[in-house]
């Protein structure tokens, strides 16, 4: 069975791989029944050079593309199809780091809403007890400005000093 598959060239910590064809047994590294194009992950934009009526040769021969190369080529529109293929693999127990870690955010998400929301409720409580008691207070003034101003009793005279019989 043949694949299509990359294979490492390049200086070590500057890979640059070649999209090869050769049999899925054989390591990367042996002798290749055909060399397709190379791709460099390290340019940006990435260079990605590969002949398309070639690949798509060997896929009607029924090379397997490998998972990477797949999502490439769809990347590239050189085939037709989803990436339903996943490259990355995670252990059981990176996996499960990463769950416990999604939980926390999510936890702590709906904490700080809560407190938002309760922060909310409470400033609208402020807010409408200081409008009722603006209320209060302006039908106190207004009970105050309506209401009849008792007069006050007039004051009496001071009495007069009792006459004292002059001595006549």
């Amino acid at each position: 069975m043949l694949s299509i598959r990359l294979s490492r060239v390049g200086k070590s910590r500057a890979p640059i791989y070649r999209i090869v064809v050769m049999p899925k047994h054989r390591d990367p590294w042996a002798k290749t029944i055909e060399i397709l194009g190379h791709y460099n992950p390290r340019r940006h934009p990435h260079e990605f050079v590969v002949q398309a009526d070639r690949v798509k040769h060997w896929i009607g021969q029924g090379a397997e593309v490998s998972n990477t190369l797949w999502n490439l080529f769809i990347d590239e529109k050189i085939v037709e199809g989803e990436k339903k293929r996943s490259v990355s693999h995670l252990s059981g127990t990176r996996r499960a780091k990463l769950v416990t870690k999604a939980e926390e955010a999510v936890k702590a998400d709906e904490e700080a809403k809560a407190k938002k929301e309760a922060a909310a409720e409470k400033e609208k409580a402020d807010a409408q007890a200081a409008e009722e008691a603006a209320k209060a207070e302006a039908e106190a003034a207004k009970v105050a400005a309506e209401a009849p101003q008792a007069e006050a009793p007039a004051e009496t005279p001071a009495e007069a000093p009792a006459e004292t019989p002059a001595a006549e």
